[in-house]
């Protein structure tokens, strides 16, 4: 069987809503192990009913909105008037409403950190993707996640990096193979491990990961359909390129990567930049819930 030679590429549809209600109890989950939130039934009258507004604080790119709705849909059940007013994946100014929440002012308040935890991150994620795609805007280079997830988030960050407008490496162990320094080592060489892997999962894309040139030019000879050069410097990741482009074989940027940099690599001729940042790393963006 011939290896396939495109790498899968995961949907960028919106995040399945099983998903968000999975994350919105999960959260909830958490934040009410104890059974119930002791400040709010202290300090709320049982019968007071709210209106809240979820704000951005600062400029970004939200993701999330789904999942903030679900959390406040859960908590509050029937009695939830939610309304978004942004969409994932827009760019949004300090000051904007993003979604809008009715209801028991108890539930509002009960609900609004677990919101808000799942919203800022994802936004957080979306947002310093964002900044990456824009660095490399034009050169051709796709930017992409990594498996450097938090555990129980991966479909979500990685949904958020295609909110801003980034692209998901594989989703988990079992979709692609990519054959790393250790695997390398294991099966006896580059140009072995390659030869394992289409022996024992042929209709399996595979990548395999590069640390010198002399690696490269075995990868190209083995007939590798795409190479992560790892940790070099410019001037090696050009001449990687000029070795593979001609075989048809693609290449993608990895480890020391910096959005200063980011350009500068993207320039070289790579097709991807494997960015683990993306998720390992985004600060979150500042959100808040304002009740009136």
């Amino acid at each position: 069987m011939t290896p396939p030679t495109t790498p899968p590429v995961a949907p960028a549809a919106p995040l399945a809503p099983e998903e968000a209600q999975r994350l919105a109890r999960l959260a909830l989950g958490e934040d009410l192990a104890g059974g119930v939130d002791v400040t709010t039934l202290a300090t709320v009258p049982a019968e007071r009913q709210g209106l809240a507004r979820v704000v951005a604080r600062a400029d970004g790119v939200v993701a999330g909105l789904s999942i903030a709705a679900a959390v406040f849909a859960e908590r509050l059940g029937s009695a939830a008037g939610v309304r978004t007013t942004a969409v994932d994946g827009a760019r949004v100014s300090a000051g904007q409403v993003l979604l809008e929440v009715s209801g028991p002012t108890r539930e509002l308040l009960t609900a609004e950190r677990s919101a808000l935890n799942l919203l800022t991150h994802l936004s957080g994620v979306a947002t310093l993707t964002a900044r990456w795609v824009d660095a490399v805007a034009g050169t051709g280079a796709v930017v992409r996640d990594t498996r450097k997830t938090m555990p129980g988030l991966r479909a979500a960050e990685k949904y958020a990096v295609r909110c801003g407008g980034g692209a998901n490496h594989r989703m988990g162990l079992h979709d692609q193979a990519l054959i790393k320094d250790n695997h390398v080592v294991a099966a006896g060489g580059v140009a072995a491990a390659i030869r394992a892997v289409r022996a024992a999962y042929p209709e399996i894309f595979c990548e395999v990961e590069c640390d010198t040139l002399d690696q490269v030019d075995e990868a190209v000879r083995e007939g590798a359909v795409l190479v992560l050069l790892d940790n070099m410097v410019p001037d090696d990741l050009r001449a990687a390129v000029a070795r593979c482009a001609p075989a048809g074989v693609r290449t993608e940027a990895s480890g020391g990567l910096t959005l200063s940099s980011a350009r500068a690599v993207a320039l070289t001729g790579v097709d991807y930049l494997a960015v683990g940042a993306l998720t390992h790393s985004a600060p979150a963006l500042d959100i808040a819930l304002d009740l009136t």
